[in-house]
């Protein structure tokens, strides 16, 4: 993404989590303010008609990543944590729509998307969230650990962090940096999703693969890092995260369906990871 322009994947990600406030799942997760943030960029229903199946699982995969994100942030907040970060936030709507009295939300982002998305906010008639700081940062440029802090992070409390469609888009040393960041912090977790390699697919997931690089690539946000599941969880391990969820996309939806995993793995992942002392 070049530093004057917003966005064009969290651009895309917006719609797709607006367009599923009009669909038969949409029970799945709920958003009353997915269309209004997008203005004139909103979707209609009648475009559900026109989706394809590359579309239909893309949609369904984002609205399933949040409503995992934000179950998980509920168990937390019930244990007592009181700050959650948003990283590479979007236009995510999770500070407007904080139900949690007294928890302090922080967004970071790139930041011509933050000021876009501020600007998306205002012209939508809607007020800035009074429990929420805005924390604009270049994650392959500068210190989140310092920037966090001079926003009013509390860096010695437990934080939960959500990270949701940004890890494929970074280097390994700045995905590293963050995790290792999020686990000298006793008590913290982070959800974030991850994309494995074509190699660890079969030719329905590399055809997907190929499928969405290509259209990321087309924007200029290629995906960039990709990882194996049992080598990120070592990684994870060794940063000293002890209590690791990682759900494979056969594993989402049999969880939504309430039925048994059909093991259908198009190689994306919600991870789950918490370092509780």
């Amino acid at each position: 993404m070049e530093d004057a322009s917003s966005s064009r994947t969290a651009l895309r990600v917006a719609r797709l989590r607006a367009l599923h406030q009009f669909s038969p799942q949409a029970a799945l997760f709920r958003d009353p303010y997915a269309l209004a943030i997008l203005g004139e960029a909103a979707p209609g229903a009648g475009e559900l008609s026109e989706e394809d199946e590359h579309g239909r699982r893309m949609r369904l995969f984002v609205a399933s990543r949040t409503r995992l994100a934000e179950d998980w942030l509920a168990a937390a907040v019930r244990r007592g944590v009181a700050q959650v970060v948003v990283l590479g936030a979007g236009l995510d709507t999770f500070s407007l729509r904080n139900p949690y009295p007294g928890l302090a939300v922080f967004e970071v982002d790139h930041p011509a998307t933050q000021a876009w998305k501020r600007q998306r906010i205002a012209e939508a008639g809607l007020a800035e969230p009074a429990g929420a700081a805005f924390v604009p940062i270049n994650f392959e440029r500068q210190s989140l650990a310092g920037e966090l802090a001079a926003a009013g992070l509390k860096t010695t409390e437990p934080t939960f962090f959500l990270w949701l469609g940004v890890v494929p888009y970074l280097t390994r040393e700045a995905i590293f940096a963050t995790l290792d960041y999020i686990a000298g912090i006793a008590g913290s977790e982070v959800v974030f999703d991850y994309s494995e390699p074509a190699e660890n697919r079969g030719a329905t997931g590399r055809a997907t693969l190929a499928f969405y690089a290509a259209r990321v690539a087309a924007v200029g946000e290629p995906w960039i890092s990709f990882f194996v599941p049992d080598e990120l969880a070592k990684s994870l391990a060794d940063l000293g995260f002890d209590d690791i969820e990682d759900l494979d996309s056969g594993d989402i939806a049999a969880r939504f369906a309430r039925s048994p995993s059909t093991k259908s793995n198009s190689g994306g992942h919600i991870l789950r990871a918490r370092r509780s002392v």
